[in-house]
């Protein structure tokens, strides 16, 4: 690095300056009198937007992990915006406080209701794999086996070319009312201003740090001074911010065309390493890669349930069929509250059985035949449900059925589990006055993604590639989901849209790798058939079966009458893996629902990840 580029460094670095931490605020003054000033009340008060996990309004809602995100959401729909316009001002928001989880370098799926149409639509921004990616890219070629997998993670060769500036785009320009550059107002002045440290922000950043001083760039920026950020310290990101003032000025094609992507190409193929540290591999990513990047418009998946339809992504995306196919299963049966133990061990099985499709069955549908139809038909859940037994639960890896052979569908046999995927990702839910509704989950893969900050720029780069198989889980069988040059890697992300009587009722996603399919599942099940409202819903301990030998289980779950019973019919359970804290936890739901009398209310995780933001618009009648 010349010394010109160290001074630059040095200046346009994150800072920190120690401030009080003060007792967060109801009320943050006055707002600015059109969306296009939104912001000043998320980014440039010196105090942090009061945090709540439930609120009940009438003129729109919004919930996320974040205040100051949530509340950048709220700035817009205060000012005129409609339900896309706040979920991406919200979006760009979480991609400065929480930028562990999502970000100009990531991807991720929309889905949003219409109010005048009636119809949900989609967007499919997920990352792709540069051209130069074949099937065996990660594999070792002196040992013909894959690499280890946190060796791929951490190097420009599990960057895949990022979706999120291109869905943001599309979104605004197909459904919203105001531009990219009046929705990134608000988190540039975040970014400008600075967020008040957090216990989790700190504790991801030290989750992530002996990676983090690998990486020159990261290090100056997530680690200022070479230490770890101090809670109620204000942490500020001038790079990020004049990144968001460039796409402002001149769209995203700052990042598929411009200066912004040139960087990102140069950062995939020399990572900046830190003075010291080994070599990682370099990615393949070129200019023309971002340059070929589109984002999908596709058509939701759907499913009825209970008298319900339920909306979620299509492939790429396995959250829809894989959630929609494990419903489709439940139905055949009947879940009562009275009985908490079948209903969960109903819900453990559809899972395992519905995992078991999806790891042979999804993948990129641009490249492998997908049978979404036939996942999601009726006839073949119920020919999968024959597999559950009330008395005993199966035994996994469960082998995959065929939809196009009915032979195949009662029969259990043995399979292959699936593969790693990363437990980060965020989530976010938005409603406006007019009745439109987005849910809309985005990520860079695990926390802290490749760890790879692109110099100057702000932003950390995905990890996503490795959501890609590294060689054919089973052997002789097809696998839709090994890597290739310009594939989508499969995805579990799962926004979901559930009407009633053809009207919003029930948004939902979350983050956590494969355990969002889960998480929105068992949510859904909450809600629907067990009786519970949805702050319970969200609230209630989480179990996540995967087509695995065991379950993973939060400690609160561990600890409850419903474990003995459930172990005494098979199922096995093992405490999760910490996600997104050092404390072991699955998912982070954010989530609204609709209810009678044109409310609307917004629940965010209570405890969850720190504990999430709901905040609701109160509109005179």
């Amino acid at each position: 690095m010349t010394v010109r580029r160290v001074l630059a460094a040095a200046v346009t670095a994150a800072t920190v300056v120690t401030v009080p931490f003060l007792v967060p605020a109801t009320a943050l003054g006055a707002a600015p009198s059109d969306p296009s000033a939104a912001g000043s009340a998320a980014g440039a008060g010196q105090r942090p937007p009061a945090k709540q996990a439930v609120a009940v309004g009438n003129g729109g809602a919004v919930s996320s992990v974040n205040p100051y995100a949530t509340q950048a959401g709220m700035d817009v729909l205060k000012h005129g915006g409609n339900a896309v316009d706040a979920a991406v001002a919200t979006a760009a928001a979480l991609g400065v406080v929480e930028p562990y989880s999502a970000g100009v370098g990531g991807g991720g799926y929309l889905v949003s209701y219409n109010a005048r149409s009636h119809q949900i639509r989609t967007i499919d921004g997920r990352e792709t794999a540069p051209a130069r990616m074949r099937p065996n890219s990660f594999i070792d070629p002196s040992t013909g086996k894959p690499i280890a997998f946190n060796t791929a993670v951490n190097s420009g060769l599990s960057v895949g070319v990022p979706g999120t500036p291109a869905l943001w785009q599309k979104a605004l320009r197909d459904w919203g009312t105001i531009s990219l550059a009046k929705a990134l107002k608000p988190a540039t002045a975040i970014a400008r201003n600075g967020f008040v440290v957090s216990d989790q922000f700190r504790a991801q950043t030290k989750m992530n740090e002996a990676r983090f001083r690998q990486f020159s760039s990261t290090h100056e920026l997530f680690l200022p001074g070479g230490k770890l950020p101090v809670v109620g310290s204000r942490f500020r990101n001038p790079d990020l911010a004049r990144t968001y003032r460039e796409l402002a000025r001149k769209g995203v094609g700052a990042v598929y065309h411009g200066d912004i992507g040139r960087d990102v190409v140069k950062t995939v193929q020399k990572p900046p390493m830190a003075a010291g540290a080994p070599a990682v591999r370099a990615g393949l990513m070129q200019p023309k890669d971002l340059a070929g990047y589109h984002a999908l418009g596709q058509a939701p998946t759907k499913t009825a349930y209970r008298g319900l339809d339920v909306y979620g992504m299509a492939p790429s995306s396995s959250g829809g069929t894989t959630v929609g196919e494990a419903l489709n299963i439940l139905e055949n049966f009947r879940l009562s509250p009275a009985d908490r133990v079948q209903a969960l061990h109903h819900y453990l099985e559809a899972s395992r059985i519905a995992f078991a499709d999806r790891n042979r069955w999804v993948g990129d549908p641009a490249f492998s035949r997908v049978p979404t139809k036939g996942l999601l038909a009726k006839k073949f859940a119920r020919d999968r449900a024959c597999l559950i037994n009330p008395k005993a639960a199966l035994t996994s890896p469960l082998a995959p059925a065929d939809p196009s052979r009915p032979g195949s569908r009662c029969v259990a046999g043995t399979g292959s589990p699936g593969a790693h995927e990363g437990p980060s990702t965020t989530h976010l839910v938005t409603a406006d006055r007019w009745g439109n509704v987005v849910s809309y989950t985005l990520t860079i893969e695990q926390t802290g993604g490749s760890a790879i900050t692109v110099p100057g720029r702000g932003f950390l780069l995905n990890n996503e590639l490795t959501d890609f198989d590294f060689a054919p889980i089973s052997a002789g069988v097809p696998d839709p989901n090994l890597p290739d040059g310009g594939k989508r890697p499969r995805s579990s992300m799962s926004p979901t849209i559930v009407l009633k009587d053809g009207k919003p009722y029930l948004a939902v996603g979350s983050p956590g790798g494969a355990t969002i399919i889960t998480t929105v599942l068992q949510t859904l099940v909450n809600r629907i058939d067990l009786g519970m409202t949805l702050p319970q819903a969200v609230a209630a301990p989480r179990v996540s079966q995967r087509n695995g030998a065991t379950t993973e289980a939060e400690p609160a779950f561990l600890k409850s009458p419903d474990r003995a019973a459930l172990e005494a019919l098979g199922q096995k359970f093992v405490l999760a893996p910490p996600a997104f804290t050092p404390s072991p936890e699955i998912g982070a739901v954010a989530a609204l629902e609709f209810r009678p009398k044109g409310t609307i209310q917004a629940v965010a995780e209570p405890v969850r990840r720190g504990g999430g933001s709901a905040m609701v618009v109160h509109r005179a009648r």
